[in-house]
């Protein structure tokens, strides 16, 4: 069985410092995937590209409130753990 005082709550910067990596390998993807100018094109002329603009962005910000949601939910067990650890004197 794994011991819960063994993990570390992880620092709001390093968290903050991950997220902005995330973001911006995710931003490089898509502007790569934008330079591709004849599906591109296609896309525009038909008025679809605004249709998987749409889609993407609104996955993507569901992605990003899923991971603040989880990381709030997760801070509040560390907090637990470490408010009922034996040994400490209150």
């Amino acid at each position: 069985m794994v011991n819960c005082t063994e993990f570390t709550p992880m620092n709001r910067t390093t968290s903050k410092k991950r997220l902005a990596l995330i973001l911006l390998l995710l931003g490089s993807a898509t502007a790569s995937w934008a330079s591709q100018t004849a599906t591109t094109d296609f896309m525009r002329s038909t008025g679809k590209i605004y249709v998987v603009v749409a889609v993407i962005a609104v996955v993507f910000i569901g992605i990003v409130l899923f991971l603040i949601f989880l990381e709030r939910r997760l801070t509040k067990l560390e907090n637990q753990i470490r408010d009922n650890e034996p040994g400490q004197n209150r």
